[in-house]
């Protein structure tokens, strides 16, 4: 039985045979790959932005509004594509969407002035904001009944994406140009056959989902406030992880070449590293919330981080890169948690919540580039870095998170 003040989602038993029952790890490891591809693809962009700024003579503001461009279309399209596909589902709209980051990219491979620019960052982002929620949604689908670890699974492969492309942008677009860019289209072609694929796995599925949607909505122990003030807690968690990730993924290579005068290249690496612990750290949260408690995994992994991002604008170069390793590690963890407690809070509107948080995850990230870099203009850019600091102590907060069933075997929760 639960008690006061736990929120514990309904269970859904699988009627429908051991297809639905059993965790889709082929799906969730295309799924993942897709994710892969895409979110590589999106990180071409900030990862060239130093060839950007002096290709059109940028200025951080400029280079912030890119980014905001990008996030903002993202961030305002996701709810809206998932509240519409809770009602009518459209197995086949991800391969759609993977053909807008597509065009995108083929639009910012030829870009010949900052306009341009800026409306090939809005079709990549509107790539993003159909894929994010609807192949979340598959993957809890795909789960089996471990939501954690089917979202961790999902998650890993586009924080390995965003570690890859500063890679290969420096190996690749920074020595060849900006042209070469359009070599990437590949990958997007490749993202759309497999998710053509899943669309189809998926409208094989709807009819069960119509048949057990109905059950998902059996409701929580919470009351309608306390699950409005646990999103409220949720989405403050998201502003603190998203504003301090803006603040190195878009301009961590800038403040190594300026405090450290590296190089653009050397910078790209650093960055890939950084990025790589994060792909490393998603990993863990998922699985570890199902067991542990997703409240537990979200306080450690926010507040936790915030005696390394103290000490990181007063470190030397090597302690900055295995400062930022524990960072990307740690915080990391917190998105696949918040994701799936946010999901159990409302249930039988995964496409929703999926979109909302998504996008307000992407949008925060864009939000945070552009005041950073205006702010960046103004201050310079390590005080940037002592400023964003202090942003994990919004972990606190966490203790107004709901304690929640953590059963890692509930069944199939649309």
């Amino acid at each position: 039985m639960s008690t006061p003040g736990e929120a514990v989602a309904p269970a859904l038993h699988d009627e429908s045979g051991p297809d639905m029952a059993a965790t889709a790890f082929p799906i969730l490891a295309s799924l993942s790959f897709c994710h892969l591809l895409n979110d590589m693809i999106q990180s071409l962009l900030p990862a060239i932005y130093p060839l950007l700024k002096t290709s059109f003579a940028l200025d951080f503001g400029q280079i912030g509004l890119i980014t905001l461009t990008f996030q903002f279309t993202a961030s305002l399209l996701q709810p809206m594509i998932g509240t519409l596909t809770d009602r009518h589902p459209k197995p086949y709209s991800l391969a759609l969407g993977m053909g807008s980051t597509l065009t995108g990219l083929l639009l910012l491979s030829q870009a010949p002035s900052y306009p341009v620019l800026l409306l090939a960052a809005a079709l990549i982002g509107t790539g993003s904001a159909v894929f994010h929620p609807e192949s979340s949604r598959i993957a809890r689908l795909a789960s089996g009944g471990r939501h954690g670890l089917a979202q961790s699974l999902f998650q890993v492969g586009g924080n390995l994406g965003s570690a890859t492309g500063p890679l290969l942008a420096a190996f690749i677009i920074m020595p060849r140009g900006q042209t070469s860019i359009a070599w990437f289209a590949l990958a997007a072609l490749v993202a759309i056959i497999l998710l053509t694929r899943i669309g189809h796995w998926y409208r094989l599925r709807l009819p069960h989902i119509h048949r057990t949607v109905a059950r998902s909505h059996a409701g929580t122990v919470l009351t309608r406030r306390q699950v409005l003030l646990a999103l409220l807690v949720l989405g403050m968690l998201i502003f603190s992880k998203y504003f301090y990730l803006a603040s190195l993924s878009s301009y961590y290579t800038f403040y190594l070449m300026h405090k450290f005068g590296i190089s653009a290249q050397s910078a790209q690496i650093h960055l890939f590293i950084f990025l790589g612990s994060v792909a490393a750290g998603t990993i863990v949260g998922g699985p570890v919330g199902d067991r542990i408690g997703r409240r537990y995994v979200i306080w450690a992994s926010i507040l936790g981080v915030l005696p390394f991002t103290v000490l990181l604008p007063h470190a030397n170069l090597l302690w900055t890169t295995l400062l930022t390793v524990v960072i990307g590690l740690v915080l990391a963890s917190a998105f696949s948690a918040i994701l799936v407690f946010a999901q159990e809070l409302v249930p039988g509107r995964t496409g929703t919540i999926s979109g909302l948080f998504f996008g307000f995850a992407f949008g925060m990230g864009g939000i945070g580039a552009a005041v950073l870099g205006e702010l960046a203009d103004h201050v310079g850019i390590e005080t940037v870095y002592r400023i964003c600091a202090w942003l994990p102590a919004i972990g606190l907060l966490a203790w107004f998170l709901p304690r929640t069933s953590t059963s890692a075997r509930e069944g199939l929760i649309k």
